[in-house]
């Protein structure tokens, strides 16, 4: 049992019953993720969804137009494939939402009654996932535990199973299974060797024959502060050409590797902003996601001609696109307006919806729209909502952080900003320091100094709401979750005349316990960011820890807190809750069991009416 005041839930949000319906309808509204198909068997499907009320995985068979459920989790399961051949559903397999388990597989067409689960391949210890590839002859899977990141191999036994696995990498530093080619002899790991896992390098090991020992085919590094992320091989045998992101000219755009011959092509594609991709199934042309000021567009590019098309999808944001084998282009789509979809863009040019959960659909809601601001870093871009009949003049508003910190807020859908602003509240997003989408530099500028950085840009964003007229300056509340949620305790305690409440759901509270506690991928993380661990660069991290700061916090708090979080663990959440409680600190908690957030429908209704109602109740006592 919590000492601390635990956040009251109210009934009711709305004292209009068409409200309280709608913003229930917006949560509750079924959602399905891109779908995942077999290699070689198209038509067998996977994909996550929230049909059942906890997010869990279905198998899809098109051919028959099957669906169904294949994992029944209490808190839910998101993390999962489907082998080549479409025989095969793996699946993550954890405790509680703990992150820290083992990959499980279970036939395409079910289990009988009274089987379950096998865990596969034989031979791999529990931790934390870190990638699979899996192929018709071999399977390739890493783990990472406090020791560091194992990656083993196992060969596809005849008539089904595995081989015992061998280990063919092993580093204390973070690394993560990245690529498999088509012919499954090439295997790709994204390591931290030189002990930057927030700028990774790429190894490139032979997998095929008997042995699947692993040797170094070949290494590719750009460096100090520049990241390279595999993309993937073309579905051809004997194709060894990869795909990668790289940033050496400040932002994320793509090269062409050949590993076998050690070559390589850079792609100029004369676009602002950031560029990603996947390739068509023939290996003659790539499927581009070209991100700018937090809106997403589709292209196809010809590697023979260097042509770019835009493919005609509407405005918003692409959360996912790949390509069938017969050049069909599914992609996920949403705006801040229209809820998101999942869509086909055929080859003759028509478009239609394709995957679409039963149950009424989630109620549209506001436009974004965009305001760039001078910040002490450059031009900071904050996307803004203001209810749909709102009165004039300044507003209470939320300002919403996003988490990561490497992400961005863009123009797609949100229940939760439609619920505030159903709620009469405006609603701000800033793409501080520290976000995606904006360029390497942009990206990288929080080292050294995360948590002041970000708020820098924050606190240019608020004055200028409240100097444009959106806010009021006496209702501003600021509020996010995981790496937002650090920031709005930081933010309430180095910036506590800006703000009349804060909302953290899994924080970062106090910054030493929680290197102590966190899962090691955060450790080195961490120690990328501030450039070494507490035991190296203790005042940095003292510095950017929301406890030392704790003193001066003068708004209500509300924090929300999952008892089984590896990456924002309990122990240093409750040490500022019990510093604000000896302070004599006006605060609320909200804990559940689960992990880093829920997957449960009714969890998160619950958590967004404590959130909202808490709000309120701290405006109006201010």
């Amino acid at each position: 049992m919590s000492k601390h005041p635990s956040a009251e839930i109210p009934e009711t949000l709305f004292d209009d019953p068409a409200e309280e319906k709608r913003w229930r309808a917006r949560f509750s509204a079924p959602r399905n993720s891109l779908p995942d198909w077999a290699l070689d068997a198209p038509d067998r499907n996977l994909y996550v969804s929230n049909s059942s009320g906890v997010w869990e995985v279905y198998a899809w068979d098109r051919a028959t137009e099957t669906h169904r459920q294949v994992t029944d989790r209490p808190n839910g399961t998101t993390h999962a494939t489907i082998s080549p051949d479409g025989e095969a559903i793996w699946w993550f397999s954890d405790t509680d939402g703990n992150e820290f388990g083992r990959w499980v597989t279970e036939p395409f067409a079910g289990l009988p009654v009274d089987g379950s689960a096998t865990a596969a391949p034989p031979g791999v210890h529990e931790g934390y996932p870190a990638g699979l590839a899996l192929g018709t002859g071999v399977v390739v899977c890493g783990a990472s535990t406090d020791e560091g990141t194992t990656i083993w191999a196992s060969r596809v036994a005849e008539g089904g199973g595995y081989h015992p696995a061998r280990v063919i990498y092993q580093h204390e530093q973070d690394a993560d299974v990245a690529a498999l080619s088509h012919d499954e002899s090439l295997l790709v790991l994204a390591h931290s060797e030189h002990g930057d896992s927030r700028h990774p390098a790429l190894r490139v090991l032979r997998v095929r024959g008997d042995e699947v020992d692993g040797t170094p085919v070949a290494e590719k590094w750009d460096g100090t502060g520049k990241s390279l992320s595999a993309l993937g091989f073309p579905l051809v045998a004997g194709d060894a050409r990869l795909l990668v992101s790289h940033e050496r000219r400040g932002r994320s755009e793509l090269l062409i590797w050949d590993v076998e011959n050690d070559t390589e092509v850079e792609l100029q594609i004369d676009l602002p902003g950031e560029l990603s991709a996947s390739w068509y199934p023939n290996g003659t042309a790539l499927l581009v996601t070209h991100e700018h000021e937090a809106r997403c567009a589709l292209y196809h590019y010809d590697l023979a001609s260097g042509t770019l098309t835009r493919l005609p999808t509407a405005t918003g944001t692409v959360t996912g696109a790949d390509v069938r084998p017969d050049g069909t282009v599914e992609y996920s789509l949403s705006s801040a307006e229209r809820p998101a979809a999942i869509r086909a863009l055929y080859t003759d040019g028509s478009d239609a919806v394709i995957l679409q959960p039963g149950g009424t659909p989630a109620p549209p809601s506001q436009p974004l729209r965009d305001a760039f601001v001078e910040g002490p870093g450059g031009r900071v871009h904050a996307l803004y909502a203001r209810p749909e009949h709102a009165p004039d003049g300044p507003l209470p508003t939320v300002f919403s952080l996003h988490g990561g910190p490497h992400a961005a807020d863009e123009d797609r859908f949100s229940a939760y900003r439609a619920l505030w602003l159903d709620a009469g509240f405006a609603v701000v997003h800033v793409n501080y320091r520290g976000s995606t989408g904006y360029g390497s530099q942009w990206r990288d500028a929080i080292e050294g100094r995360p948590g002041l950085t970000e708020l820098e840009d924050v606190a240019a964003v608020h004055d200028w709401a409240v100097a444009s007229g959106l806010t009021d300056p006496d209702r501003s509340v600021v509020e996010g979750a995981s790496w937002g949620g650090y920031l709005t305790l930081m933010a309430l305690g180095t910036q506590p005349d800006r703000w009349a409440a804060g909302i953290a759901g899994v924080p970062v509270a106090d910054y030493l316990a929680a290197y102590e506690d966190e899962m090691e991928p955060l450790r080195a993380f961490d120690r990328a960011l501030f450039g070494g661990s507490p035991d190296e660069v203790p005042d940095r991290y003292r510095d950017c820890s929301p406890l030392t700061y704790v003193e001066k916090v003068r708004a209500p708090v509300l924090v929300l807190a999952g008892e089984n979080d590896p990456r924002c663990p309990i122990r240093q959440i409750d040490n500022y809750l019990d510093r604000l409680a000896a302070l004599g600190a006006t605060y609320e908690v909200y804990r559940y069991d689960a992990g880093h957030g829920s997957l449960v429908v009714a969890e998160s209704l619950r958590q967004r009416a404590a959130e909202v109602h808490f709000a309120r109740r701290a405006l109006a006592a201010s």
